[in-house]
């Protein structure tokens, strides 16, 4: 989306740092009251909630782009933490400076709600496979949703996709056991729809997945990049 000179200087002077962090780096804490806003600049990261006995669910994968903080910026404090899955780059736009954006900006504010949006669709995918997707059929929905994602983003190469995700962040995911998603994605490997290997996913037949899983959204594109 094409933007004025006018709103990539104030992007820029919003954003107050640019971050390089490691795998692994929590970068928002559950429960933090000084959150940032941030966006994705570069690699891969999730948000996540967590039970006192130390079972987690994933709630999204954010890919570059994404914003990640709004809650904790409108709340006060964040109810969720968020990870790096990757080395990555963030871009931090303090929360102080957000009401401003909205009252002098208001088609940024806008694309910032837009982002916002996005981040909630993803999480309502994810409870509806939760609620009424079985196993593999959640399995083959998180697959075709990154996957549509990543190729709108040009991150999908000849076919295939760089994808950092271990069974246990699938699991984590989708509420299944790490034995039960190991099962159920050798299942699908036979079926020879997708196949996941060395840390690289490749598609052979997206439409199959996307009907297998009953999985019919494609990735909204033009999307705001702030």
């Amino acid at each position: 989306m094409q933007k004025s000179d006018e709103e990539v200087a104030l992007i820029e002077a919003w954003k107050s740092d640019h971050l390089r962090l490691p795998a692994g780096a929590e970068f928002i804490r559950p429960e933090q009251t000084d959150a940032e806003l941030f966006t994705l600049f570069s690699g891969w990261a999730f948000r996540y909630k967590e039970l006192i006995d130390g079972r987690r669910q994933i709630l999204n994968f954010a890919l570059p782009g994404d914003l990640i903080g709004l809650q904790s910026s409108m709340f006060g404090k964040s109810l969720y933490g968020a990870v790096a899955l990757t080395d990555i780059e963030l871009c931090l736009l303090p929360r102080r400076k957000l009401g401003n954006l909205f009252e002098r900006y208001p088609e940024l504010g806008y694309e910032v709600t837009w982002l916002g949006a996005r981040s909630e669709s993803l999480v309502d995918e994810n409870l509806l496979s939760a609620g009424r997707r079985g196993a593999a059929e959640r399995i083959a929905a998180l697959v075709a949703g990154l996957y549509k994602r990543a190729e709108t983003l040009g991150l999908v190469e000849d076919g295939a996709l760089e994808l950092p995700l271990t069974q246990q962040h699938i699991a984590d995911a989708l509420g299944l056991s790490l034995v039960h998603t190991n099962k159920t994605l050798a299942r699908l490997r036979a079926q020879k729809l997708f196949s996941i290997s060395e840390g690289r996913l490749v598609v052979h037949n997206l439409r199959g997945v996307s009907r297998f899983a009953q999985h019919f959204e494609d990735d909204l594109a033009p999307r705001p990049m702030i």
